[in-house]
C-alpha cells in the first residue's frame, strides 16, 4: 500500500502533523521508535492546555486521539534508508521492510549529548534542566545554576534570574569580558570561574575542582543536540548551525530543500518545547496537504 505521506517519529510534532492530514482524509502511516525526547522529565509544563502533565500522558492522549481516525496506521520501528523522490518516496525500516509514500515528514527529533561531568546526566530531566521556560517556575525563585559550554551559555545566565537567585560556572570554558561581567551583574548574577569536578546530592551539589562545593535547587545547561534520524542526511536536506546543534532548514509550510520531504519538532529548531513541536506540526501537515492539490 502506498500512503499520502508517512511521518517519521510519533512525539508531539509527528502527532499534530499527522492530525491535520488525518481530518484532511488522507493515508498516513506513523513509523515511531517510542522514545521521546523528554522522558527524563515528570511533568511538562508551558503547553497551554497541558501544563503540568506527565509528558508521557500528553503523547499517549495524542495518539489515541489521532488513531481514532481509521485512515492513520501506526508501525512501531525505525526507519533506516530512504530512496526516491516527491510522490514516490521508499522508506526501508531496520527490519528491511518498506513502505512508500508521495510525502515525508521528518519529525525524528533530536537526542542530546550532555557535558561529560560524573553526575550530571543521572540528574538530567530532575533537577538539570535546558529549557526555563519549562522548569523555572518549579524552582520557586530558588538557587539556579548555569553551567556553561561555550560562550553561548551566557544567554542561559542572563535569563535564569527572573526565575531565582543565579550562579554561573563558566567552568573553564570562556572568560566572560568586561562588558559582559557588567552585563551579568546588573542581573545579580555571580560568576564562579572554578572548573567543574561533579554533581553530586538530592538537588545539586555542584563540586568543583578546589574543594568546594555550590548548593543549587536547579543547574542549567545547554546540551549538544544531534539529529536522531539519518534520512535527512540521506535526503540532502539543508541544515543550519544553530546555538546547540544543526538543525533543518524549513520554509513556512515546513518544507525541506528537498522537494516533497517537511520537517517539524525539534529536528527543525534551533531550541524547541512541547508547545512549539506541535505548532509546527500542525503547520507541516497543513503544508503537507496542500502540496498533495497544488503541484
Amino acid at each position: 500500500m502506498s500512503y499520502d505521506a508517512i511521518i517519521i517519529g510519533g512525539s508531539y510534532a509527528g502527532l499534530s502533523a499527522g492530525l491535520q492530514l488525518a481530518r484532511a482524509r488522507r493515508r498516513v502511516l506513523v513509523i515511531d521508535g517510542g522514545v521521546r525526547r523528554n522522558r527524563f522529565a515528570s511533568h511538562s509544563h508551558g503547553f497551554l492546555g497541558q501544563d503540568g502533565r506527565p509528558p508521557a500522558d500528553i503523547a499517549a492522549d495524542g495518539r489515541a486521539e489521532l488513531m481514532d481516525y481509521p485512515n492513520v496506521t501506526w508501525l512501531v520501528g525505525e526507519a533506516a534508508k530512504v530512496r526516491g523522490g516527491s510522490d514516490a518516496f521508499v522508506v526501508t525500516l531496520a527490519n528491511g521492510q518498506t513502505q512508500s509514500a508521495r510525502r515525508l515528514v521528518l519529525a525524528g527529533g533530536v537526542r542530546d549529548e550532555l557535558p561529560a561531568i560524573d553526575g550530571l546526566a543521572e540528574r538530567w530531566g530532575r533537577s538539570v534542566f535546558h529549557c526555563p521556560y519549562c522548569h523555572g517556575y518549579e524552582l520557586d525563585q530558588g538557587r539556579i545554576g548555569v553551567l556553561a559550554v561555550s560562550p553561548m551559555s551566557i544567554h542561559h545566565a542572563m535569563m535564569l534570574p527572573d526565575w531565582g537567585s543565579t550562579t554561573f560556572l563558566t567552568n573553564g570554558v570562556f572568560v566572560p569580558d568586561t562588558e559582559q561581567l557588567e552585563q551579568l551583574a546588573n542581573r545579580g548574577v555571580v560568576v564562579e570561574p572554578e572548573r567543574v569536578r561533579s554533581i553530586s546530592g538530592e538537588r545539586v551539589d555542584i563540586n568543583l575542582a578546589d574543594g568546594r562545593s555550590v548548593a543549587v535547587d536547579g543547574l542549567f545547561v545547554m546540551p549538544r543536540t544531534h539529529q536522531n534520524s539519518p534520512l535527512a542526511e540521506q535526503l540532502g536536506c539543508t541544515l543550519a548551525d544553530g546555538p546547540m546543534g544543526p538543525y533543518l532548514q524549513t520554509s513556512e509550510t515546513q518544507e525541506t530543500s528537498v522537494p516533497g520531504v517537511f520537517a517539524c519538532g525539534d529536528a527543525a529548531l534551533a531550541a524547541g518545547s512541547v508547545a512549539l513541536a506541535v505548532g509546527t506540526g500542525a503547520r507541516a501537515g497543513a503544508g503537507v496537504h496542500q502540496s498533495l492539490i497544488f503541484r
